[in-house]
């Protein structure tokens, strides 16, 4: 067998490649201490190599999640502890209050500067913040302050009922944080009581506030529980002389419960045994244009006319959804006896035009609120003597109903937030002035306060214990994810690091398989007929 010089060359060459090549990436593998260095090196290891990684890299970013989740919990539990502190020293206050006997106004005076002292401080426990910025009591609306107001304008809570929660394993999350209003504001109330807030609609700039309110007749305020007042500013001509007024009514159903009452600023109002104040200048409503339909509007009257000689005839008047007939059964010789038919007792004619809200004089019908009508089904005849169109049908087009001013909400509930319970524990200590009435409704005020803030508390040592519950939760799955790690990590540096002795060796005899590989060609490259020559 015969083998040219080329094969010669081409097997020598391809023979020390292939050395070189294991031996660099011998080399490789004890500069990087890594054994799979590419997955076709060992495709069953490197699939596991991957799942592993990703394991170790899920379970590094696990524990910074538990560590972030911790350190909201840390700085919620510290925020809980210092506002149960306030509320403790408030129920001291309290207990201190309820000796009415000895007790004189300026000392209740200075015990209420105190209270509105730790409100502004509970109020920015409440609004407390962690290093991100995030509002830890606002829900997932965490970006702006949850808890707003004041004792003169009534508290808010602009957070809402979310819980913000964090993944720390593969199937468990936890909760980083607590709503405010679970916590704060859906507290057990001791009695039926009220909340009172603004419309947003409001028109007054600055906007018009209510205080927080006070039952102080409690029989007649459990009498009307659960329904809610709605306070309107009217417009000023409803009362004579024309001034600032309002109306109270029931929110349901719309019942007048107190109507066109003057208003001055900052002076108690008084409904169904809860006192409470507005302050501000409150944008009245806009009045009512009437609705009109004159006599002699569609056409010219025509007099006299008997409407008794051929027979009574009817017409119908129209507002809103509403329609009662008219009789007119009379002589008719000018619009005064037409307004006297029309006005008539006996004929039922005033029961209907009553029913309507409608008005009849000599000029014509009006409707005061002003609602549109129409006046239709009538005839020939009546047309005549009114100068309407009656027979095909005639409507008011000029009437503009009342657009009503800022409107305030004094809500029934059987909840109570904290910040309520603490203004209104200092409202009652500052109204106190001697008398017998204000210490029987101080009295009342004290016991309420001492049991609303009982359940406050309860309300958060509730939470607190959730919140050693998940301190529990997150240590354990901090441990277990620390032996997972080092489990895998052992697992994975057996399938992928190198074993330095053994690729020593092997890069060793890589090294000398080459040089012999480069010795032998140097020797079979000059076995050709040239080099006898």
């Amino acid at each position: 067998m015969r083998i040219s010089s080329l094969q010669i060359f081409n097997i020598a060459n391809k023979g020390m490649a292939e050395a070189n090549q294991s031996l660099i990436k011998t080399q490789e593998q004890l500069s990087t201490g890594v054994r799979v260095l590419n997955p076709s090196d060992d495709p069953v290891a490197s699939t596991k190599i991957m799942q592993l990684t990703n394991d170790i890299a899920n379970i590094t970013q696990y524990r910074k999640n538990i560590d972030i989740a911790e350190n909201n919990l840390v700085l919620e539990e510290s925020s809980l502890k210092s506002a149960s502190n306030l509320l403790q020293r408030i129920q001291e206050l309290a207990v201190q209050a309820g000796n009415t006997a000895t007790l004189s106004p300026s000392e209740y005076s200075a015990l209420a500067s105190e209270v509105d002292a730790r409100l502004d401080e509970l109020k920015n426990l409440l609004n407390s913040q962690n290093a991100n910025g995030d509002y830890i009591f606002g829900g997932y609306k965490s970006r702006g302050a949850p808890f707003d107001g004041s004792s003169s304008s009534g508290f808010n809570y602009r957070g809402d009922d979310g819980q913000q929660f964090i993944k720390i394993a593969n199937n468990t999350t936890i909760a980083a944080s607590d709503s405010g209003k679970a916590l704060f504001v859906d507290v057990e109330s001791a009695k039926n009581t009220v909340t009172t807030s603004a419309s947003p609609a409001n028109r007054s700039q600055p906007p018009v506030g209510i205080s927080v309110g006070l039952v102080y007749d409690q029989e007649a305020f459990d009498e009307f529980y659960p329904e809610d007042m709605l306070v309107t500013f009217n417009a000023d001509n409803a009362v004579v002389p024309a001034a600032k007024n309002y109306t109270i009514t029931e929110r349901a159903t719309g019942r007048v419960i107190v109507a066109n009452q003057p208003y001055v600023a900052g002076t108690d109002i008084e409904a169904n045994g809860v006192r409470f104040r507005i302050s501000g200048q409150p944008v009245s409503g806009d009045p009512a244009v009437a609705a009109t339909r004159t006599f002699g509007n569609d056409g010219p009257v025509t007099f006299p006319f008997d409407f008794t000689a051929p027979a009574d005839e009817t017409l119908t008047i129209r507002v809103g959804g509403r329609s009662e007939t008219l009789v007119l059964d009379g002589l008719v010789s000018n619009t005064a006896d037409l307004s006297s038919i029309l006005n008539n007792v006996g004929n039922g004619n005033a029961a209907a035009l009553a029913a309507l809200g409608v008005t009849v004089d000599n000029t014509g019908f009006q409707v005061a609120s002003g609602v549109n009508f129409s006046v239709l089904n009538g005839s020939a005849n009546i047309d005549g003597v009114m100068g309407l169109n009656t027979n095909i049908g005639t409507s008011s087009d000029d009437g503009v109903q009342q657009t009503p001013g800022d409107r305030l909400f004094v809500d029934s509930s059987n909840k109570q937030d904290v910040l309520t319970t603490l203004a209104r524990f200092s409202e009652g200590m500052k109204d106190y002035d001697g008398t017998q009435e204000s210490r029987a409704t101080l009295e009342e005020t004290v016991a309420s306060t001492i049991q609303n803030l009982k359940n406050a508390q309860t309300s958060i040592l509730d939470v607190k214990s959730k919140l050693g519950a998940r301190f529990n939760t997150l240590d354990s799955t901090r441990e277990l994810h620390l032996d997972s790690e080092i489990v895998m990590k052992e697992v994975l540096g057996e399938l992928r690091d190198v074993d330095y002795a053994e690729a020593s060796t092997r890069l060793a005899s890589q090294s000398l398989v080459l040089q012999a590989a480069q010795s032998s060609f140097v020797r079979v490259s000059r076995l050709n007929l040239f080099s006898q020559l």
